[in-house]
């Protein structure tokens, strides 16, 4: 019996021991992305701080660009994003908007307000789509840049497909239409296209920021607030790590895999050459920039892939935990599938720092992630039943987990105010500072628990994005 309960002991110090392990495995990652992306940050800031960008609006050299707007059941927002996306600054682009099959009045909405009429354009699809009912354009002049497709729904990448079909530019950004974007942010997604040293740019990307309570007017954001409801709140806490002290780091170093559905700017020629947006998947934006950097290494060609990180992109955040779940689980889906249809890449060094760090990283600290902390969960609440966790121990790994969650959030406030400084009230600072007191407690579980949803349905065979309602932006009067 003692021979037994001292091998139930040294499992117990050995189960305590990798948790600790991987514990400072995954907190020595965030702090050394961190430091690189302190150190990118003030060199981008430094070297930006002097640009001007009304030469680029006037310059002959300005990339000419395509947004497409793919749109499903945003009746609530869609004349606002609208208004948004024609009002930019910036010479060259149009506006192609895909409705893509909606139930609700987002159709008619846009024919109302935008005085559409069906017109005859000329197609000369290159990738496979559902079909397209009918291209309007408007009657009005000042709409003259923007273009809307109606077609049969077939899922976000399908309607992204559409949009690349239609578009005329060389460049292409893809934005969801939820999104409202600052006035100069083509102006300042384009300037990677024009810095290349030798290398072909394929994509770049820049900052989401989170939209609830802020106050839009004429599809412009005239007000930013932190939100009162906590889960979006927090969500704000989340961005700013995620794309200060993340992709930042991951642009640095040539590794980034993601650059956001919410806005991103892609090379149209090596995205239809690499077979534009898969209908696979549910995370196509990551699973496109994956396979465009494939398709580059593949073919032995010289690229990059550039991260801004000016705050050009603001969305609304799900403020119900139901829409939250969704949300959530369609995000861990996404990265299961891309992972799986990339799987050859992972530790093969004929895809570079890619296929050694980038794909590794992502497998161990994003995929698995939810996975070890669950089963960490299930073992201790065993222990604690039986009478074996060394609570001294315990505890003591919980402090610091914690400790180092707060520290982490902080961190990325602080660079926030010391660098755009997007939340000038004072009350707005210590909000988002309770929120990363609040986080561990209450909105990391919500997190795990909704990727622990997406293996349940992708093991299911579960497809599509869901339905995600919008409430809509504040408006000033």
């Amino acid at each position: 019996m003692s021979f037994f309960n001292n091998e139930i002991t040294v499992f117990t110090h050995i189960y305590l021991i990798l948790i600790l392990a991987y514990a400072i495995l995954i907190m020595s990652s965030y702090l050394i992305l961190a430091y690189l992306s302190a150190k990118e940050l003030r060199g981008y800031l430094k070297k930006n701080s002097f640009v001007d960008y009304d030469v680029l609006l006037t310059s002959e050299f300005a990339p000419k660009l395509s947004l497409i707007a793919p749109a499903y059941n945003e009746g609530f927002t869609i004349e606002e994003n609208v208004k948004s996306l024609l009002s930019l600054n910036y010479n060259h682009y149009q506006v192609i908007v895909v409705n893509d099959g909606s139930k609700d009045n987002s159709m008619e909405v846009l024919v109302r307000t935008y005085d559409l009429v069906l017109t005859e354009l000329e197609i000369h699809p290159k990738i496979e789509t559902k079909k397209i009912r009918g291209l309007y354009t408007s009657r009005n002049t000042a709409f003259k840049k923007l273009i809307v497709v109606d077609k049969e729904n077939g899922g976000k990448a399908d309607a992204l497909n559409a949009g690349l079909n239609i578009a005329q530019n060389p460049y292409v950004v893809c934005i969801d239409v939820d999104c409202i974007l600052d006035k100069d942010s083509l102006l300042k997604l384009a300037k990677p296209f024009l810095e290349s040293s030798g290398k072909r740019v394929i994509a770049t990307g820049g900052v989401v920021r989170i939209a609830n309570q802020c106050i839009i007017k004429n599809g412009r954001l005239v007000e930013v607030n932190v939100p009162d409801v906590i889960l979006p709140r927090i969500q704000v806490l989340e961005y700013l790590r995620a794309f200060l002290l993340g992709r930042m780091a991951w642009g640095r170093l040539d590794g980034l895999l993601l650059i956001s559905g919410a806005f991103g700017a892609f090379d149209k020629e090596i995205a239809l050459l690499a077979g534009g947006y898969s209908t696979k998947t549910v995370g196509e934006d990551m699973e496109l920039v994956v396979r465009m950097r494939r398709y580059m290494l593949e073919n032995k060609l010289p690229y990059a892939v550039r991260y801004i990180p000016d705050p050009l992109c603001w969305t609304e955040a799900p403020e119900d935990f139901n829409i939250f779940k969704k949300q959530r689980s369609r995000w861990m889906r996404g990265t299961i599938e891309t992972l799986s249809l990339h799987k050859k890449m992972f530790l093969n060094p004929k895809y570079k720092l890619l296929g050694m760090l980038s794909i590794p990283y992502w497998t161990l600290f994003e995929f698995l992630a939810p996975a070890i902390e669950f089963i960490g969960l299930v073992i201790t609440i065993v222990f604690l039943i039986f009478g074996l966790l060394n609570w001294h121990f315990f505890l003591l790994l919980l402090l610091f987990v914690y400790t180092f969650a707060v520290f982490f959030s902080v961190i990325a406030l602080f660079s926030e105010e010391r660098t755009y400084h997007k939340y000038p009230k004072q009350a707005d600072f210590f909000k988002l500072l309770l929120a990363a007191f609040i986080e561990p407690f209450y909105f990391h579980p919500l997190t795990v628990y909704a990727a622990l949803i997406g293996y349940k349905e992708k093991i299911m065979g579960t497809k599509g994005w869901g339905e995600m309602t919008r409430k809509g932006f504040t408006k000033k009067e």
